[in-house]
């Protein structure tokens, strides 16, 4: 089983307490249909667990499979930079059947962020180290598809679907 190389640190884009008993990590792609069924699932488990989750967001974008991966990750590390990572996160999710630079700039405006900012961020790369950090890091602990999974830094290699995450989580909360 591999483990997570890169700790959870306050980079990180996280929900739920810091000193929560597990942890969870996704390394995702905002274009992966997958990354977007276990969006739902995410939200499902959050609510089930409350503050015994931490659930922390890393960017792996797939760009040769996905042309907008990238692009997005950048636009939704923009919106970090506005303390709207999550907002512009689920709205990409939302989205996704649509990216493309044009919904990135709706839906910073959707969330009062400056486009022009923004016009200006993707063009210039200003948030493509982040991206590329995040996706580095996944490397490192042996991700090479979206979306993965690690639980309290070990790799979960079953489904990521909602009752199959929710063992996983049992499992750490019980030992």
């Amino acid at each position: 089983m591999s483990a997570l190389t890169i700790p959870v640190s306050d980079q990180d884009h996280a929900q739920g307490p810091a000193d929560a008993p597990c942890t969870l990590v996704e390394y995702g792609d905002f274009q992966c249909p997958h990354c977007r069924a276990a969006e739902q699932a995410i939200r499902r488990l959050r609510r089930h667990f409350g503050d015994r989750l931490r659930f922390v967001f890393r960017n792996f974008p797939l760009t040769r499979i996905h042309p907008y991966a990238q692009s997005a990750a950048e636009t939704a590390e923009f919106a970090a930079s506005h303390d709207r990572f999550w907002e512009m996160h689920h709205l990409i999710f939302k989205n996704q059947d649509r990216l493309d630079v044009d919904l990135f700039i709706e839906l910073a405006a959707e969330l009062n962020l400056d486009t022009a900012e923004l016009t200006r961020a993707l063009d210039k790369g200003t948030f493509a180290g982040r991206v590329r950090s995040d996706f580095t890091g996944g490397v490192r602990s042996g991700v090479n598809g979206t979306p993965t999974f690690f639980v309290n830094g070990q790799r979960h290699n079953g489904s990521f679907e909602f009752d199959r995450l929710v063992e996983a989580v049992e499992e750490v909360l019980r030992s």
